[in-house]
């Protein structure tokens, strides 16, 4: 059964056009607040490790008294509102076929609060998925201006609220309009159309008017990559691919392990991940967001290849880890730095053979990103625009496409599910048990 037909396919363009631009602007604002908070609450607790006497007993049993507390608010708020664990992309997905309904005030607050808990505590998580979950219930939110609950939670308003959370998020209004029908594939109407692109450009522009964000991942990358480093693209296409279907499986199979085995009980699979993140701080700190090497560090190879391999190896299961745990937290950023680090490992290797001129590194750091994001997502075109708009690689945007759908079609060819395919399966079995029997 379809839901809320009219709104959605013979709307009032003049009312479109106001519901779109208050859902940009209130996305905007909201997701540029999250942001806002989210790097000064982690810039001071990098900045307290950083002091000497960060090292004495007392201060690391604050540090895991903290972690507790943060685990404790997380599981409060999951149990006040279910619908905010993990990202919120599948709930999303499941109301925009008009399957879910939610308390939008409810998840927008839960889900600001439980995100941030999660990342102040160090969880490998993203930011994306709650913005694109918050925005949802904001364009629900607008829709309540005009309409019942049940016409609020119609499929264009969800949409606008979506792709704006993700415009948001990452600084990127292509990639937030391109996310919303690559990953939810929604159909291409005028109404839907119209209402993501002007809700993505209006929250960009309000959130940077107000907060002023530089870009995400300053890379060196204006530069085209010379012709005879074109070999790369498929060599890249075809590693990330492999690793991106790796990684779907650990994610997978983890989480759902998770969900059937009776020795961890809610309380406990919170607890978890909030624990090992204090025992990273204080024996492997190089793999917490902050803490540890840089974006642009990893440009410059500030590690060597060994170090890049554990780094890899330990972030990828860290970020499993992490989202299985349920808590509020996306995937598509942990998703990306991985992709950074496996980018490192690809250069540090290339330029060790003399393979590759080292100053071209932030290009293939953007298309390893690209690439694994393709390759897990399934979303080739939505990881290129991300990098090429993160990046402002503008000047390689070809090669960083083409490199995202090598490595999903590599993933397509190894027969792996789109990771957020299994995630909506997984969420529809929990939050819709009719239609799962």
């Amino acid at each position: 059964m379809q839901k809320s037909l009219s709104i959605d396919d013979s709307p009032n363009w003049f009312l479109l056009f106001v519901q779109a631009v208050l859902i940009g602007a209130f996305t905007g604002v909201l997701v540029g607040l999250f942001r806002y908070m989210n790097d000064h609450i982690t810039a001071y607790f990098v900045h307290a490790y950083q002091k000497p006497a960060f090292g004495s007993t007392w201060l690391w049993i604050v540090v895991f008294v903290l972690l507790f507390v943060f685990a404790v608010v997380s599981i409060l708020l999951l149990r006040w509102e279910r619908l905010i664990g993990g990202s919120g992309i599948p709930q999303v997905e499941i109301m925009m076929r008009g399957d879910l309904k939610m308390n939008w005030w409810r998840v927008l607050i839960s889900k600001f609060l439980g995100a941030l808990t999660s990342l102040a505590g160090g969880l490998s998580l993203g930011r994306e998925g709650p913005c694109i979950m918050m925005g949802a219930s904001l364009g629900v939110g607008v829709g309540r201006l005009w309409y019942s609950k049940e016409q609020a939670h119609a499929r264009r308003l969800l949409a606008a609220g979506g792709s704006a959370g993700l415009a948001a998020a990452f600084g990127a209004p292509i990639a937030g309009f391109c996310f919303i029908f690559e990953e939810a594939k929604l159909p291409l109407l005028r109404s839907l159309v119209l209402s993501c692109v002007i809700s993505c450009f209006t929250a960009v522009w309000v959130m940077q008017a107000i907060f002023g964000f530089p870009l995400v991942f300053p890379f060196s990358v204006h530069q085209l990559l010379p012709w005879q480093y074109w070999w790369s693209i498929l060599f890249i296409g075809i590693l990330m691919g492999l690793l991106g279907v790796f990684y779907n499986r650990i994610l997978i199979g983890l989480t759902y392990w998770v969900d059937r085995t009776k020795m961890l009980p809610l309380h406990l699979r919170v607890f978890i991940p909030f624990f090992i993140s204090g025992l990273l701080l204080y024996f492997y700190p190089t793999v917490l967001v902050g803490y540890g090497v840089s974006s642009i560090q990893l440009e410059h190879l500030a590690l060597p290849f060994s170090a890049l391999i554990i780094l890899l190896f330990i972030k990828l299961l860290f970020s499993a880890t992490s989202y299985a745990s349920g808590v509020a937290g996306g995937l598509l950023m942990p998703i990306l730095l991985m992709g950074a680090v496996a980018g490192a490992n690809i250069v540090s290797a290339l330029t060790a053979y003399q393979l590759l001129d080292a100053q071209y590194s932030g290009v293939l750091l953007a298309m390893a990103m690209a690439g694994l994001f393709g390759a897990s997502i399934r979303a080739p075109l939505t990881g290129a625009f991300l990098m090429i708009e993160m990046t402002g690689s503008y000047t390689n945007a070809i090669l960083i496409i083409i490199t995202a759908y090598i490595a999903s079609f590599v993933a397509n060819k190894l027969h792996n599910q789109p990771v957020y395919d299994t995630l909506r399966e997984r969420a529809e079995a929990s939050l819709l048990p009719t239609k799962a029997n």
